[in-house]
């Protein structure tokens, strides 16, 4: 798929939520949930990594131990 048929695609979705409505906080949300769903896995990483920088901040407060 091109950056072009991509482009398409996303502009037709883009049309079809504007005419039934849905914000644009509605469609971005549905279009990272495809995203996520195109790529098992993916959420777990980003989970993880997220959990990882929180635990960091926490250390460096000195809120959570280190092992």
């Amino acid at each position: 798929m091109s950056r072009s048929d991509l482009d398409t695609v996303l502009s037709r979705a883009a049309k079809l939520a504007a005419e039934h409505g849905l914000s644009s906080d509605a469609f971005m949300a549905a279009a990272w949930q495809a995203y996520l769903d195109a790529h098992p896995g993916m959420r777990e990483q980003l989970e993880d990594k997220a959990l990882r920088s929180e635990l960091k901040k926490l250390r460096k407060r000195g809120l959570v131990a280190s092992a």
